[in-house]
């Protein structure tokens, strides 16, 4: 299980220095998750902290490709 950044990410690095395990890391222009050090959180706080900073709804899933921060999430609108 982890999460993966996906298009809509900014590259704006707000969730790199947040993660616990230092799984996030640049990719080109983006950022990308390394899969064998995320943990989503699990056991250490109750949210993913990457998801909790990130100011772009929809750029990261989980592994069935829901969004952590659907549209509507964080602007309220639908």
């Amino acid at each position: 299980m982890a999460y993966a950044i996906v298009a809509p990410c900014t590259g704006c690095w707000a969730c790199m220095p947040l993660c616990p395990n230092k799984a996030i890391h640049p990719h080109e222009k983006k950022f990308m998750i390394r899969v064998p050090l995320c943990t989503e959180c699990e056991g250490e706080f109750d949210h993913p902290q990457c998801a909790a900073i990130c100011p772009v709804e929809e750029a990261i899933i989980d592994e069935t490709g829901k969004p952590l921060n659907p549209l509507g999430s964080l602007t309220g609108i639908h």
